[in-house]
């Protein structure tokens, strides 16, 4: 497997048999950066110094976002090991907050998507601030539906999802964890489908429609199984246990 650089986002997984994908040694933009300044210096064209510093603003935006994911990454990752020691890196929002400036000067609608939506995970996932994480997702639902960028709106959707189920409005919740599956399911990305399906039980038993939810278990679990998703078959078995009529906790599976 090769790794393409031409666009801003690499693959999500790797294909079976390839845990990790191969290294890639030099990132195009930068490459054509060196070219664009070989072009300045040579012969004297001002303005591809301009393009040069704009290819590796696009790489330092994308390099941003990638770091502050890793950091979310293992704070969720802590946090299921001993959620007590799972403490802000203070570094995430920054790095995030970084990339929605670099994508904005850049005109990225895209890349402003999708780290206005990374602003808004940190704020309810990390920050629990559900009343900041809003208009991060809202805005970043905005421009991904303007860029067309069904992943970036999949997200989006379903971390509003769980804003709308936090403030107890459950129609609003379906509404958005049901359209950000359907986002998903066109895209293939069934562990995705199953996380939000998730959500949709816990839902489901809150608005009393606990034949839907053991209908949605049943699904979730099949989908998780296939898909070797053990994290989310863990929360499926969680949702189906707990989230009974007597019980109406609101879920907190956000693993993004």
């Amino acid at each position: 497997m090769r790794v393409e650089t031409t666009g801003r986002s690499l693959p999500s997984a790797c294909p079976r048999n390839a845990p990790y994908p191969e290294p890639v040694r030099t990132d195009e933009r930068i490459e054509r950066s060196r070219l664009l300044y070989e072009r300045a210096l040579f012969q004297g064209d001002r303005a591809a110094l301009v393009a040069a510093g704009r290819e590796l603003d696009a790489v330092e935006a994308d390099l941003t976002l990638a770091r502050g994911r890793l950091i979310h990454g293992r704070f969720l990752e802590q946090r299921t090991a001993d959620p007590d020691k799972a403490v802000e890196d203070l570094r995430e929002l920054a790095l995030f907050d970084r990339a929605v400036r670099l994508y904005q000067a850049l005109g990225d609608l895209r890349g402003e998507a999708e780290a206005l939506f990374w602003v808004g995970c940190c704020h309810q996932v990390v920050r629990r601030d559900n009343a900041a994480a809003v208009p991060a997702l809202d805005r970043s639902l905005e421009l991904a539906t303007q860029a067309g960028d069904t992943a970036t709106m999949s997200e989006a959707l379903r971390h509003l999802g769980i804003a709308e189920h936090a403030a107890g409005r459950l129609d609003a919740a379906r509404e958005r964890l049901e359209e950000s599956t359907r986002l998903r399911r066109e895209a293939g990305s069934l562990p995705g489908v199953a996380s939000n399906l998730v959500g949709l039980i816990y839902v489901a038993h809150g608005q009393g429609r606990h034949d839907d939810a053991r209908v949605l278990a049943e699904e979730a679990r099949a989908i998780a199984e296939a898909a070797g998703a053990h994290t989310i078959m863990r929360q499926v078995e969680e949702a189906a246990t707990q989230a009974t009529p007597d019980k109406q906790a609101t879920h907190d599976n956000t693993q993004d």
